[in-house]
């Protein structure tokens, strides 16, 4: 086993069932790992500086291109050194955080690492760990509000051709919401199969 990326998205730093998913997973990974905290360091969001900076002359760029430019190099060097990765993502208002939305942002540059005959990470495992505060399942009344994990699945898994495994904890909000209580039992069943999930997927790499 190699190096990993991992990134949290989740804007709580104590009690996120996304993190502590994540956690499982990383405690069964043996190689080395670069972790990127989105909620505790969020990276800007994409600014005009940050479009024209590429595709202007690196000689002309202004003092913000610049600044714009070096961040970008510096989070595209890092998804490019990984050879696994971990994306630790919660469900926000029906979508994805805009914090992990900024870092997609900066690192889907066409012609380099998007929009290419074959995207640089192609192939590459990559495991995305969603928790969801309702359920989404077909049959169930929010059924077709879920814009978080279909969209992570084009992006993540078409778009930068990941090889893509999805585990996902529903009802996470069921704990705390007394009009769910009646489907916290259906939450730890959630839950448990989502921590049993993460184990065995970095036990199934690990064997590879």
């Amino acid at each position: 086993m190699s190096h990993l990326l991992h990134i949290d998205a989740s804007a709580r730093a104590k009690g996120s069932v996304s993190r502590e998913i994540a956690a499982t997973f990383r405690d069964g990974w043996t190689g080395t790992v670069s972790h990127r905290d989105l909620g505790a360091e969020p990276l800007p969001h994409l600014t005009g500086s940050a479009i024209t900076s590429r595709w202007s002359p690196a000689d002309q760029h202004t003092a913000e291109e610049r600044a714009a430019a070096a961040l970008q190099d510096a989070l595209v060097d890092e998804l490019l050194a990984a050879d696994a990765y971990l994306f630790a993502v919660p469900m926000y208002n029906y979508g994805v955080p805009s914090t992990f939305k900024a870092w997609l942002d900066h690192v889907l540059i066409v012609g380099r690492t998007v929009g290419v005959a074959e995207t640089p990470v192609a192939g590459r495992p990559a495991t995305l760990v969603l928790s969801k505060g309702g359920g989404y399942r077909p049959g169930t009344p929010r059924e077709g509000w879920d814009y978080a994990e279909p969209y992570l699945r084009r992006i993540l898994g078409e778009v930068l051709g990941l090889d893509l495994h999805v585990i996902a904890a529903e009802l996470t909000l069921a704990d705390t919401t007394p009009a769910m209580a009646d489907l916290r039992g259906l939450a730890a069943e959630s839950l448990a199969a989502a921590h049993a999930a993460a184990g065995a997927r970095v036990r199934s790499l690990a064997a590879a």
